[in-house]
């Protein structure tokens, strides 16, 4: 609330440089505010009685903006990159899969890892299960897996997570 909007009797007022004013009615502080040429604005109005500074609110409102995109800056969202394999893969293949794995665990992202059966594969998932401990060990130093194999219809899927050091050290 600012200005008019303000309508308790008393109020508890802070000046411009945070020096408190003490209480003071609502119709005086809205003087004061106007003779300096500010706004009057509520800043607690569940406390007894309301807190109100006198401020600029235009420029408040401004500064408040920045500080939001400032965070929004710094934020950073983590997206869930999804590799695909089957399950007579070659050990070159799974090198180079686990070389672009590497390569999102490092910039942050989570890696979701699929294993698609075809027809007679889905009888040896148990294949499945040695890709997916081959996979953990080498991209150990990488990331920490946080949900272990699962086998989804016609596909297994297991989900890594950066490790949090490692994604400080490159954010940084």
């Amino acid at each position: 609330m600012i200005n008019e909007q303000i309508r308790d009797r008393e109020v508890r007022l802070i000046d411009t440089d945070g020096a408190q004013l003490g209480i003071v009615s609502g119709l005086d502080a809205q003087k004061m505010a106007d003779d300096k040429r500010l706004d009057l604005v509520k800043i607690s109005p569940t406390a007894k009685p309301p807190v109100c500074k006198i401020m600029d609110y235009s420029k408040f409102r401004f500064e408040q903006s920045k500080k939001e995109k400032e965070t929004r800056k710094k934020q950073r969202t983590v997206d869930v990159k999804e590799i695909r394999l089957s399950p007579n893969i070659d050990i070159h293949d799974i090198n180079v899969k686990v070389r672009k794995a590497t390569e999102f665990l490092k910039s942050g992202d989570k890696v979701k890892i699929t294993i698609r059966f075809r027809g007679r594969e889905l009888g040896r998932t148990e294949v499945a299960h040695g890709i997916f401990a081959d996979l953990t060990q080498k991209l150990s130093e990488f990331g920490n897996v946080e949900k272990p194999p699962k086998m989804e219809a016609r596909s297994m899927s297991m989900f890594m997570a950066p490790k949090p050091q490692l994604v400080e050290k490159t954010n940084n």
